[in-house]
C-alpha cells in the first residue's frame, strides 16, 4: 500500500509518500515546509498567518513530496489527512486539499487524528538517517502499552490494548509541557520556540539551582499541570533582580531581563529538570499499575534529549521516536492513516464527502 499523508494541523505545512508492505515500510518522501522563522518574531503561533502561509505552501508542498517518492498519483492507494485537533483554519487547508486530490484522483481519503501520529510516530525504526531508506521493519508494541504525548499543545498518557484500542488515562489540566516550555522561555527572553532553547542552555546548567516545583507528582491520578512552574519562574526571577540586581535588572521597555549568563543556564536546567521529572514519574508510575510492556514516546517534546534518556534509564522497552518524526510531518500522519485501513473495515468509497475539521478532536 503507497499512502499520501498530509499534515496541516499548526505552523506546519507537510506532505510524506509512505509505503507499507506487510510489516515492513519505506519511506519515499518526506516534506514539511516550516514557519518557525514567520512566527518568531510574533513569539508565537498567530492562527491567521499560519492559515495563509498553509495556503501558499499546501500544493507546492504535495507537488514535492510526489516528485521526490518517483511516483505518480496513480500509484497512490490511499489519502490521509489530519482533521484535528489543531488550529481550525489550519487544519481547514489541509482537509480540504486532501478531499480535492481524493476526489480529483478518484482515490479514498481518510481523515486520522493529529495524535494518533504522534502514537504511532516511534514505530518507524531509527536506524537510518537518510531521508530514501531501504525497506524497514516496523517496530512491534508489546501490549499493554503507554504513550506519553508531549507537545505544545498537547501531555497526555495514553493506555493501548492493541493497534486500535487506547484511552486516555492522564491529561494536562492546564498548559502542556511544550506551552510550559515556550511561556518559561519567554520570560526568560528566549527565542521561540522555547523547548530547544531551554535544552540548549540548558546543557551548562546546573538542574539544582533552583527549586522549581512538580506541579502534581504526587497526586494520585496520571494528570498533569504546568501552569504553577512558569509563575514560579516569574516570581523567581523577580527575586533575583531584588536579591542580584547586577545578575537581573530591567531592560530598555522595562521587562525584566536576566543579564548574567550562568544564572540563565542555572534557570533554564533547573525548568527542563522540572518538567522531565514529573513526565517520567507519573508515566514509570502509570506502567507499574497497568503492568505495561512497553513505553512509547510521542510529540515535539519527546525530542528532548534530558526527557529521553531519563526515560530509557528508568524503564526497559523504551520506544522512541526518530527526532525527525517527533514533530509535525506526514510520515507519521500516513502511518496513522494505514492502522486505520489495517485494523478495520472502515467505508471510504467517496469519503471525502464525510470528511470534517474537528480542532477539540480527542483520541
Amino acid at each position: 500500500m503507497i499512502l499520501l499523508g498530509i499534515e496541516t494541523s499548526c505552523d506546519e505545512t507537510a506532505a510524506a509518500v509512505l509505503e507499507i508492505k506487510g510489516k515492513k515500510y519505506k519511506i519515499l518522501s518526506n516534506i514539511v515546509s516550516s514557519q518557525i522563522e514567520i512566527h518568531r518574531k510574533y513569539g508565537g503561533i498567530v492562527p491567521e498567518v499560519a492559515a495563509r502561509k498553509h495556503v501558499e505552501a499546501i500544493v507546492p508542498v504535495v507537488k514535492e513530496s510526489l516528485e521526490k517518492a518517483l511516483i505518480s498519483q496513480k500509484e497512490i492507494d490511499l489519502v490521509a489527512v489530519t482533521r484535528g485537533p489543531g488550529l481550525i483554519t489550519s487544519l481547514f487547508v489541509g482537509v480540504e486539499a486532501a478531499k480535492t486530490l481524493a476526489f480529483a484522483w478518484q482515490k479514498p481519503l481518510i481523515g486520522v487524528n493529529h495524535l494518533a501520529g504522534h502514537l504511532y510516530g516511534s514505530l518507524l525504526n531509527t536506524e537510518s538517517r537518510q531521508q530514501k531508506a531501504d525497506s524497514r521493519n516496523l517496530r512491534e508494541i508489546k501490549f499493554p502499552a503507554l504513550c506519553l504525548i508531549v507537545s505544545g499543545g498537547h501531555t497526555e498518557l495514553v493506555l493501548l490494548k492493541s493497534y486500535q484500542d487506547y484511552k486516555i488515562i492522564g491529561q494536562t489540566l492546564d498548559d502542556a509541557a511544550g506551552e510550559a516550555f515556550d511561556k518559561t522561555a519567554k520570560l526568560l527572553g528566549l527565542n521561540y520556540p522555547g523547548g530547544p532553547e531551554i535544552s540548549r542552555l540548558a546543557k551548562k546548567g546546573n538542574p539544582k539551582a533552583f527549586d522549581f516545583p512538580r506541579p502534581m507528582i504526587n497526586s494520585n491520578n496520571f494528570d498533569f499541570s504546568f501552569s504553577g512552574l512558569k509563575t514560579s519562574v516569574l516570581y523567581k526571577i523577580k527575586d533575583l533582580s531584588t536579591l542580584r540586581p547586577a545578575a537581573c535588572g530591567a531592560s530598555e521597555d522595562g521587562r525584566l531581563k536576566i543579564k548574567d549568563l550562568k544564572v540563565m543556564q542555572d534557570m533554564a536546567a533547573s525548568v527542563e529538570q522540572a518538567i522531565v521529572d514529573v513526565l517520567v514519574e507519573k508515566t514509570i508510575r502509570a506502567a507499574e499499575k497497568f503492568k505495561i510492556k512497553t513505553i512509547m514516546l510521542g510529540g515535539g517534546v519527546s525530542a528532548n534529549e534530558k526527557l529521553r534518556k531519563t526515560m530509557s534509564d528508568r524503564a526497559a522497552n523504551v520506544l522512541l521516536p526518530d527526532v525527525r518524526f517527533s514533530t509535525d510531518n506526514g510520515v507519521v500522519i500516513a502511518l496513522a492513516g494505514y492502522y486505520r485501513i489495517a485494523n478495520h473495515k472502515l467505508r471510504i468509497k467517496d469519503n471525502w464527502k464525510k470528511i470534517e475539521v474537528d480542532p477539540n478532536l480527542s483520541l
